[in-house]
Formats: structure tokens, sequence, C-alpha cells
């Protein structure tokens, strides 16, 4: 059987795609790499320029009106690595600087830190650095 590997991408129903791409492009630096026009959307490809890591934010013709909202069947929150805690609390003063409401660091074991915060339609960002437990990490299978 084939094996999924890793993430693709991830996109994110945005109701201002302009709004949220700069968002994005200013609090965690992602890059835009393509626009895209469809049928009944429009759509900004971001990456992360190291890493290369890829969000999507989609503008749909027809969106229902309604805020994010993660107790509803859906998303809960979009989670991302930065490297170290300490990368963490740099984005921490980054974050107060662009006047961005975000939580204080967040403490874990062996060394980890992360900071929650909300884009523009209220989607929960985590931004997590330090060392991911493998047991996480691999879905329950250490080294895996």
């Amino acid at each position: 059987m084939t094996e999924v590997i890793g993430y693709h991408h991830l996109s994110l129903s945005v109701t201002d795609l302009g709004k949220s791409t700069e968002w994005y492009q200013q609090v965690l630096g992602l890059e835009v790499s393509a626009e895209i026009d469809g049928e009944g959307f429009r759509r900004t490809r971001l990456r992360a320029p190291g890493s290369g890591v890829t969000l999507t934010l989609t503008r749909h013709d027809q969106q229902s009106g309604e805020t994010f909202d993660e107790r509803r069947p859906g998303m809960d929150h979009v989670a991302l690595q930065v490297g170290s805690a300490e990368q963490v609390r740099t984005l921490k003063d980054r974050f107060a600087q662009l006047g961005v409401n975000h939580s204080e660091v967040k403490a874990g074991s062996g060394g980890t830190a992360m900071i929650t915060l909300r884009d523009p339609d209220n989607i929960q960002v985590e931004v997590f650095g330090g060392e991911l437990d493998p047991n996480i990490a691999s879905g329950g299978r250490a080294g895996a």
C-alpha cells in the first residue's frame, strides 16, 4: 500500500484574499508564489522562503458568511514549526511590534515553546518551536 509521507500543502478558505495574504506575509514572512483564478474562486499560494512550506488562501465567490469556529466539524487549527523555542520568543517580539494579538509563550516539555494567534478570519494559528516528540510527529510510532 502507498504510504503518506508528508503534507503537500494546506489551503484555508478566507473572506478577504488581499487582507489575509498581507497578514500571512507580514506576520509569518510567507511569500506569494502564485495567484490563481479558478471557476468560482481566487487563490493565492504562499511559501516559506527557506523551507518551501506551502499555504494557499482561497476566496470562494459563494461564501457562507460565517466566521471560522473550531468547534464546528472541520479544521481546528494550524500549527507551524519554526525551529527552536528561541525563535518562538523572537516571533513574540515581532507580533508585538506588528500589533498582532497573541498568547504568551507557552513552554512545553523538552524545551519546546509555542504561541497562539488568530488570522483575520479568526483561524487559530500555532507557532511551535523545539524538538518534536517522535511519538506525536509519527502518529504514535516512535522512529517512524
